[in-house]
């Protein structure tokens, strides 16, 4: 794995955020708002936390991934393509005839483990996987990323409750705590407060964090694990539209494609954060 900075880990994040709007508005169709809550996470985790290379994702002793928030896949389509996984020119095609790349994540798509996109799959997904680590005796993690409104399946607490009883300290399970789905306020909706609590009930380790701070996801996560014997839960508190002033904390941006004045004003509040960036960090 490449070793970045943490000022060059902050400047992906900015770029993994236009080139999602670029592809979502090139595509006319996308889940902007949990794809831009989610970038920070599956930047942190690429680039700094897990073992998973184009070179070594057919072996089994590398750390294994699965979105289970399918729907935000965007930002995971940038990040692989960041990563090596194939041409950031295939983007091009998301929707478009005979592309695989779609809505949701398929094993089609280079650098995918698991196609996912039907709620609360992905966790019982991730807590196989982690056992079968344990039983064969294997040093490899397994990471999963969550939606928050996704907690409302039940099969998330059915997988919880084995993840404890086998003790699977080396299960991650990441729920992208951006407090919104797609028709509204899940405290409106579905409420699952209190969610720390609730987890911890089902015998998780539990720490929680800003799941928009670089610095503070690469500190947390090097934690890992948590407790020995506990699968871990990081309850990453995010924006949902997280980087640009008028999708953020909005419902309506959950599967919403920018118009064209809409595009250029979040690409000039994006080209504005690079800039500031390079003001702290050196001109370019």
């Amino acid at each position: 794995m490449i070793s970045f900075t943490l000022q060059e880990l902050e400047l992906k994040s900015i770029q993994y955020r236009k080139k999602v709007l670029s592809i979502i508005k090139a595509a006319n169709a996308g889940h902007t708002g949990g794809s831009l809550s989610a970038v920070d996470i599956l930047n942190v985790l690429y680039n700094q936390a897990m073992d998973i290379t184009p070179q070594n994702f057919h072996e089994i002793d590398r750390d294994h991934y699965v979105q289970s928030k399918g729907h935000s896949v965007e930002a995971l389509f940038v990040v692989l393509a960041d990563q090596g996984f194939y041409p950031e020119s295939e983007l091009d095609t998301l929707t478009q005839y005979q592309s695989h790349f779609i809505g949701h994540p398929t094993r089609k798509v280079n650098g995918i483990e698991q196609n996912t996109g039907a709620l609360g799959h992905g966790l019982p997904i991730a807590v196989g996987m982690a056992l079968a680590g344990k039983m064969d005796g294997r040093a490899y993690r397994v990471f999963t990323l969550l939606g928050d409104g996704e907690l409302e399946e039940g099969s998330n607490w059915e997988a919880s409750m084995s993840a404890a009883h086998y003790e699977l300290d080396n299960l991650v399970v990441i729920v992208d705590y951006n407090k919104l789905q797609i028709t509204g306020p899940i405290s409106e909706v579905t409420g699952v407060e209190p969610v720390r609590q609730k987890f911890e009930a089902f015998g998780y380790a539990v720490l929680e964090v800003n799941g928009n701070s670089v610095p503070d996801l690469i500190e947390l996560i090097g934690q890992v694990p948590f407790e020995a014997g506990k699968p871990n839960l990081v309850l990453a508190h995010t924006t949902k539209g997280k980087g640009i002033s008028f999708i953020e904390n909005q419902v309506g941006w959950h599967h919403h494609v920018p118009t064209d004045d809409e595009f250029t004003i979040a690409m000039n509040e994006l080209d504005a954060a690079q800039k500031e960036w390079w003001q702290r960090n050196g001109s370019r």
